[in-house]
């Protein structure tokens, strides 16, 4: 391995795990937004980007206020290590892929927008139009930046679009659909009118309809991984991480319409489950599937648990 080899073996490796850091605080940023939401909290500090005119607000401390705070902080962090990858990209640009730098600036964009629906949604009273928007760049910020880490990780894999990754694309952009359902049904108190008063259960319907396609969609992936054994054999730890979210998913769903959505818990983790399901989705769409050491590769690649 010559000089310049080393160089960007070694560039690459610090950007991966940059980007490892960075999905798993976007994986918190909408654990932490979904509960701000839920404990109403989005409004509990009335100016942006500061709260109550202060970084560090401890006299006005309660539980929303912390809330809001926190996930402030959090985006303010995943804003930070995005910028040092964009950055350390230009710097060391001649040792790594020619168009990485560009986007690492699409991810830096997608982190200018949300900070600025951020900034929207208490300026607009929590409008639940902006908190969807707000949630769809944060679900955007997670995908792209797995894409990138992806491709820094199998720069050398072939990028055709193929059957595979066309169904796989569909329990993605149903997680998505249904999880920005899920935030307008609670912007617009939607569930408790329906559940209360049977008034407004459109929304919630439409919910709990496509829960039904996604199941089926993933279990075509299984059965299709299945029928291709490498596929099974290459990716069966993500495979069956997918399918156990799935029922938890399911089980969460039913128990927030028991409880008639009064309790925050169940209701947040049904949001960070969906996020482990759009990360373990766009990791096959964007990873190495077929390889002979694809598994190998995955266990660096591993973008759930961070382990680079």
């Amino acid at each position: 391995m010559n000089n310049l080899e080393f160089k960007k073996t070694k560039y690459e490796g610090i950007l991966i795990k940059l980007g490892n850091h960075s999905v798993l605080a976007i994986i918190a940023l909408i654990g932490i937004g979904s509960a701000t939401r839920v404990m109403e909290a989005g409004l509990a500090c009335p100016d942006w980007p500061l709260c109550y005119g202060s970084f560090l607000p401890a006299s006005h401390f309660n539980l929303r206020v912390f809330l809001e705070w926190f996930h402030r902080l959090d985006a303010f962090l995943v804003g930070v290590l995005i910028l040092s990858e964009f950055i350390l990209s230009l710097f060391w640009r001649k040792y790594l892929p020619s168009l990485l730098p560009r986007k690492y600036s699409l991810l830096l964009f997608l982190v200018i927008l949300q900070g600025s629906l951020g900034a929207l949604t208490v300026i607009n009273m929590l409008d639940s139009f902006t908190v969807m928007g707000h949630l769809f760049i944060a679900f955007l910020l997670l995908i792209t930046s797995i894409f990138i880490n992806q491709n820094l990780v199998n720069y050398k894999l072939d990028k055709h679009i193929d059957l595979w990754k066309i169904i796989l694309s569909i329990p993605l952009s149903l997680t998505l659909i249904q999880s920005l359902i899920g935030v307008r049904l609670s912007s617009t108190w939607s569930a408790h009118l329906c559940l209360a008063f049977n008034k407004n259960c459109l929304i919630l319907d439409s919910h709990k309809l496509f829960a039904i396609p996604l199941a089926l969609s993933i279990f075509t992936i299984i059965g299709v991984s299945i029928f291709r054994k490498n596929l099974f054999i290459n990716n069966w730890k993500y495979l069956l991480s997918m399918l156990l979210l799935l029922i938890a998913q399911i089980i969460l769903g039913v128990l927030s319409l028991q409880t008639n959505l009064n309790h925050p818990l169940i209701i947040v983790s049904h949001e960070i489950i969906a996020s482990l399901l759009i990360a373990i989705l766009s990791t096959l769409i964007f990873g190495n599937s077929y390889s002979e050491n694809s598994e190998g590769k995955s266990s660096k690649s591993n973008l759930l648990i961070g382990l680079n």
